[in-house]
């Protein structure tokens, strides 16, 4: 075995077993060092929205390295495309006179919002208020602020006490909110985390009304309501740029990565909404929080080219198209005694959930047998997440592979 180790893995397993180098992709697949095919059905890690193989933003990197690779953006300073981006950015934001602050990607964007969410408060005058509160299943990045919040407790075992300012409250259920804030005191309560739909954590779409709620149960406690867009931002929930807005969220912020750059490069941002952004436009604040590659230059090129695709190729349609395709199609696998549910139908994003945990795993192995490559999350799901450039034929053959691997099992 080399010297990688792989995040998220068992590396006893990966040794044994082998690694899935991947060489090369084009459009919805992509093909291992031997030369074989495999039909993308999670877009990498959700991120590749335009699919893979664009040599349009490769030339667009190679032409921006050319002229300026990367500049820091502290203090006054910028690059042309940084400032575009951001515009751009502002410009589809759900909120009015959105500020964007650019990160490295989605676990930084958590953490930034999470510490502006605190410091919005401490310049209202009300630095009490540090508590913030996430979901059960959740997944907010593995920060250490991000893991403490997220709802998922084997990220957080063996790490000793991460951040206790950090509440966990029911996925799926309003009322529960309602009793922690008054339990905590929402004068302590700096901020609520939510996914509109619940990504890594097994694929949970929103119970009827329950955003809906939880939005005004922020609004009436004076609580700053931070929408996780990290997997449902550009265009995956369909129809709009954000989920916030499919929703009507009108969220203080939201943090995003992946579909950003489709995945070309790395980068994430926090959307912030004026009222939350403007204590610190005010002469004399600080921020004294960023990265080195806040805005870098050849990633906000290829972003803002990424966009372009989107809109050129009217993708956020299509993720419209695909979530009734995948919620039809995918339905037809849970007639297998393997499986225990099929969650669909909110956007190019589902899950196929089996009985038995550990076969989500040996589920993944038989996939690639049949040409397709899947993940597993959650407590034994199987990832959906295609790029939004699936046609319903490939969807068909990404559905049939997912049956032949499960009369295999």
């Amino acid at each position: 075995m080399g010297a990688l180790w792989h995040p998220f893995s068992d590396m006893g397993a990966v040794t044994q077993n082998g690694e899935f180098v991947v060489a090369r992709g084009e459009g919805v697949y992509v093909w291992d060092t031997e030369g074989r095919r495999y039909l993308d059905s999670t877009a990498g890690l959700w991120f590749t929205n335009v699919g893979h193989g664009r040599q349009e933003l490769a030339d667009v990197a190679a032409k921006q390295m050319r002229d300026i690779a990367a500049y820091y953006t502290f203090g006054d300073v910028a690059t042309p495309a940084t400032i575009e981006l951001a515009e751009r950015l502002s410009s589809i934001a759900p909120m009015k006179d959105t500020k964007v602050f650019f990160t490295s990607g989605g676990s930084d964007s958590i953490d930034t919002a999470l510490k502006l969410a605190r410091r919005y408060w401490h310049e209202q005058g009300k630095a009490d208020k540090n508590i913030v509160i996430g979901r059960e299943r959740a997944y907010h990045g593995t920060h250490v602020g991000g893991t403490a919040l997220a709802g998922i407790p084997g990220n957080r075992e063996g790490y000793g006490s991460l951040m206790p300012d950090a509440a966990t409250v029911t996925w799926d259920s309003a009322e529960a909110l309602r009793a922690e804030i008054t339990r905590i005191g929402a004068d302590k309560i700096a901020a609520f985390f939510c996914e509109p739909v619940i990504g890594a954590g097994g694929v949970y779409p929103p119970p009827d009304g329950y955003l809906a709620e939880v939005r005004k149960v922020c609004r009436d406690n004076d609580i700053l309501f931070v929408a996780d867009e990290v997997i449902t931002g550009y265009g995956r929930i369909g129809g709009a740029w954000f989920a916030s807005t499919r929703f009507d969220l009108d969220p203080d912020m939201i943090t995003t990565a992946k579909g950003l750059t489709s995945g070309y490069l790395p980068m994430g941002a926090v959307l912030i909404a004026g009222h939350v952004a403007e204590p610190f436009y005010k002469p004399g604040v600080w921020l004294r929080h960023g990265y080195t590659y806040s805005g870098h230059a050849t990633s906000a090129a290829v972003a803002l080219a990424n966009l372009d695709i989107v809109e050129r190729d009217d993708l956020l349609s299509s993720a419209a198209r695909l979530e009734s395709t995948l919620d039809k199609e995918l339905g037809t696998l849970a007639v297998h005694p393997a499986v225990a549910e099929v969650r669909s139908g909110f956007g190019a994003v589902a899950a196929v959930q089996m009985v038995n945990a550990p076969d989500a795993f040996t589920m993944i192995r038989l996939l690639r047998k049949h040409g397709v490559s899947g993940r597993a999350v959650g407590a034994g799901g199987l990832q959906i997440s295609p790029a939004l450039t699936m046609t319903d034929s490939e969807v068909s053959e990404m559905v049939a592979g997912f049956d032949q691997a499960l009369r295999d099992l």
